[in-house]
């Protein structure tokens, strides 16, 4: 069974406490998820445990995070819309502290915080892990 990278305990410590509790299973699965896209699936093939203290704090973190991002913007994520306009009103979405990253939308500081593991370079040789 997959694990996901970050408990009810950690969310806890490192989210913001907005996600129902009947929710925070599914929202911490679906951000694991996300970061094995972000991450390439490098904690998959190495496994979880396999990576530093420093790593697996940042992992779990990142993931607390960033299930408060995907919960909060849940309905703006789901819609097929990028913008619109409305007699001469316009709106964007995906605006600059927002990155869309092989697919998966992600605020940019938490971006860089899970960039800090060293899993996000896309050439990272398996060597320097």
């Amino acid at each position: 069974m997959y694990e996901k990278y970050a408990t009810a305990a950690d969310y806890a410590q490192y989210g913001s406490g907005g996600i129902p509790a009947e929710e925070l299973e599914k929202r911490l699965h679906k951000a694991s998820r996300s970061i094995d896209s972000l991450t390439f699936n490098r904690i998959v093939g190495m496994g979880f445990d396999h990576l530093t203290e420093f790593q697996r704090e940042i992992v779990k973190e990142s993931c607390c995070l960033l299930a408060d991002f995907l919960h909060d913007n849940a309905d703006l994520l789901d819609s097929a819309l990028n913008a619109y306009t409305i007699n001469g009103v316009s709106m964007h979405f995906g605006g600059v502290s927002v990155a869309v990253i092989n697919g998966i939308p992600i605020r940019k500081d938490i971006y860089s915080l899970l960039s800090q593991t060293g899993l996000c370079c896309a050439n990272l040789n398996r060597r320097f892990l």
